[in-house]
């Protein structure tokens, strides 16, 4: 085991635990055509472990309008109720076998388990997916200020936890979640996206089921 003495597993939720990468592209997507600006999945990705409001502002950079923050927080909402009435179509089936049996395993060997997600739906996904109380601690996007790559929604999850970020690992898929993981003196583990293989990560996880080699 490469870890050992770890004590807590954060994990990020969406590109880890699951994927709404897809439904999240299809609310953006409405609300650009709507407002006429082109978007595609190439800008969609670098959407990916960003906050909303931030977001939308790489959205409006091809807009040619000007727009104020009553209107941006607007836009924002928009988006979030067409993704949310997406997040309707998840269910225990986008929870793959091998996440599933490898949280089940890592439980079983003592460690305490954590989601840190910049997602405010963090929550409403899990129910979805059937994990709603299977976490010991979740931070998300309801309980920060500053979104990834600060480090504050780690320090929250492993402040619940009971743990220092020096006893836990964090699971990111995104470069952004890395910066965050080590900004807030984690151990960074990368799987998938481009978190892995960006340079600053402790470990390149091959798939979910790595974690059992390492922990």
């Amino acid at each position: 085991m490469k870890y050992e003495g770890k004590k807590g597993v954060i994990f990020d939720l969406d590109g880890v635990i699951c994927s709404t990468d897809h439904l999240h592209y299809q609310a953006w997507k409405a609300l650009a055509d709507r407002l006429g600006i082109y978007f595609d999945e190439k800008i969609n990705n670098r959407l990916r472990g960003v906050s909303r409001m931030a977001s939308l502002e790489i959205v409006l950079e091809r807009s040619d309008k000007q727009y104020t923050q009553e209107e941006k927080e607007a836009f924002a909402e928009e988006k979030n109720n067409i993704y949310k009435e997406l997040l309707k179509t998840m269910s225990p089936k986008d929870l793959s076998d091998e996440v599933k049996n490898t949280l089940v395993e890592l439980r079983a060997r003592g460690y305490k388990l954590a989601i840190g997600s910049s997602s405010k739906n963090t929550k409403p996904i899990l129910k979805q997916i059937g994990l709603g109380d299977f976490f010991d601690k979740i931070a998300d996007g309801t309980d920060i200020t500053r979104s990834k790559p600060d480090p504050e929604v780690f320090l929250i999850a492993a402040e619940r936890l009971g743990f220092d970020p020096s006893e836990c690992c964090v699971v990111e898929d995104a470069k952004a979640g890395i910066e965050a993981a080590k900004a807030g003196k984690f151990t960074a583990l990368a799987l998938f996206g481009d978190a892995k293989g960006c340079g600053l990560e402790d470990y390149d996880l091959n798939g979910f089921g790595d974690l059992l080699n390492i922990l």
